[in-house]
């Protein structure tokens, strides 16, 4: 049988457990294999908030991932370094499967609704989704998705079958930005990430006034 892997990727600055929730939804309606969580060096749409290092930043997803036999760290993008470009990263995990002799592995990317509307800004969106199929996630409250946004760079057939692909999730009103800012104000930011994540936070004073922006060594 056919092995399904989906990409999902960010700043995971930090990881919440909305980032949790949407991978394990994906997961599970999609029966994938594996989720592997590709965190990004830096994004060439959000060049300047990467705030916590790269280090910490693996580290966090770590934590929040340990125990889901389903969930995978991806470093690869740091580790190529410069902005990430997510071509890139599917070309790479391709070779990878190629070696491994899983080339029939199907790819998923995993992304929320409200990313379509830059599709158009992403490096090189048609060969991107020639060759992994996206799976847009549905959020309450955000209305459906505008996947006018994606015509231009996919085949009817192919988008058609992305839109069968669509996930319904419950609206979740966590982001890192947020978490970053509640951090700084000494708020707190239990049930909102996992308790390993706020406790290595703490434990390495991150998002604190004197670590943003850039300011840790990576």
């Amino acid at each position: 049988m056919k092995r399904k892997i989906g990409l999902f990727g960010g700043s995971f600055d930090p990881i919440h457990h909305g980032h949790l929730m949407l991978a394990e939804l994906c997961r599970e309606s999609l029966q994938l294999d594996q989720v592997r969580f590709l965190v990004a060096n830096i994004s060439p749409l959000k060049t300047n908030q990467k705030t916590a290092s790269n280090r910490d930043r693996i580290e966090m997803v770590k934590l929040a991932i340990g125990g889901n036999p389903y969930f995978e760290l991806d470093t690869r993008e740091i580790d190529r370094g410069g902005v990430s470009y997510t071509l890139d990263s599917v070309r790479s995990i391709q070779e990878e499967l190629l070696r491994k002799d899983e080339a029939q592995t199907e790819l998923f990317l995993l992304m929320g609704a409200d990313v379509l509307k830059d599709i158009a800004k992403w490096h090189q969106p048609k060969q991107l989704f020639q060759l992994i199929t996206p799976c847009v996630i549905s959020r309450g409250g955000f209305g459906e998705p505008a996947w006018e946004h994606l015509q231009p760079f996919m085949s009817a057939d192919r988008l058609s079958a992305a839109q069968r692909l669509q996930v319904a999730a419950p609206q979740i009103d966590i982001s890192s930005t947020h978490l970053r800012t509640r951090v700084r104000k000494g708020q707190s930011i239990r049930y909102q990430v996992p308790p390993s994540v706020s406790a290595y936070i703490l434990a390495q004073s991150l998002y604190q006034e004197s670590t943003e922006p850039n300011s840790k060594s990576e």
